[in-house]
């Protein structure tokens, strides 16, 4: 896809994969919106490519309109939707307090899943309306954001799993139903990313947790996130499915 003078939103694009995201996207010529919830690190990151930055809480229905009310009213209707946002709180089911915080664990569905779902429906509407481009006639393409720990959670990781594994199965139904519009569906699941988090870390934690990947035996990159969001925005038989980055690691229990 072309994207000169295309609408794109990143979510959680202040920081980390969105943030690189949104900036591989403006270098291509998109008009970028950046989301995110804290609304003078969306702006900043807007400010270094000329894009727009706007206050959004993904998993609240009001918030999350008037977020895309805004990207459609000043950068019109995106053909690129990267979902990015997200959190991650550990704990376990049966903890030394006891049974596992309930809200904590709804927090991380809300934001997760729910905001996934939530940017997805707001922004597939909007999108649904464009005119058809390229030799297929599609309309666009929306990239969500998983996690290997969808499939290879660990201990602690209760919520957090389940919020992306959520994401995994949304996928390919969504795929499915938006078709007949044109727009193409696909999630990314990150192993192990040099996210602000992990680059928090310890150098030897940060040396522990690369040595389990087979290869390559490192951390990856947020510009290799990046590069495979605009692989799959050129690569429109991508579509439903769910691509695992993370040099074949297979996360041990603990």
């Amino acid at each position: 896809m072309d994207l000169r003078n295309q609408s794109a939103v990143v979510t959680g694009g202040a920081s980390g994969m969105g943030a690189v995201t949104a900036s591989a996207l403006a270098a291509r010529g998109a008009r970028v919106a950046v989301l995110d919830i804290n609304q003078t690190a969306a702006q900043d990151k807007a400010d270094e490519f000329g894009g727009v930055g706007i206050a959004c809480d993904v998993a609240d229905a009001e918030s999350a309109a008037s977020a895309v009310e805004r990207v459609v009213a000043e950068i019109g209707p995106p053909r690129v939707v990267v979902n990015c946002a997200g959190i991650a709180l550990a704990g376990r089911i049966i903890g030394r307090d006891g049974p596992h915080d309930l809200g904590q664990y709804q927090k991380v569905i809300n934001v997760n899943l729910i905001g996934t779902f939530n940017v997805l429906r707001l922004t597939a509407a909007t999108m649904s309306e464009l005119d058809l481009i390229g030799d297929s006639g599609g309309r666009g393409v929306i990239i969500n954001t998983a996690s290997v720990a969808a499939y290879d959670g660990q201990i602690g990781q209760a919520a957090y799993s389940s919020s992306k594994g959520g994401v995994v199965a949304l996928t390919l139904p969504a795929a499915r139903e938006l078709a007949r519009f044109g727009i193409r569906v696909m999630t990314i699941a990150p192993g192990l990313i040099k996210t602000p988090m992990l680059s928090g870390l310890p150098k030897e934690v940060q040396e522990s947790l690369a040595d389990q990947v087979p290869f390559p035996p490192r951390l990856g990159e947020p510009e290799e996130y990046a590069s495979l969001v605009e692989h799959i925005i050129d690569n429109e038989m991508l579509n439903g499915e769910v691509i695992r980055l993370d040099g074949a690691i297979r996360m041990q229990p603990k």
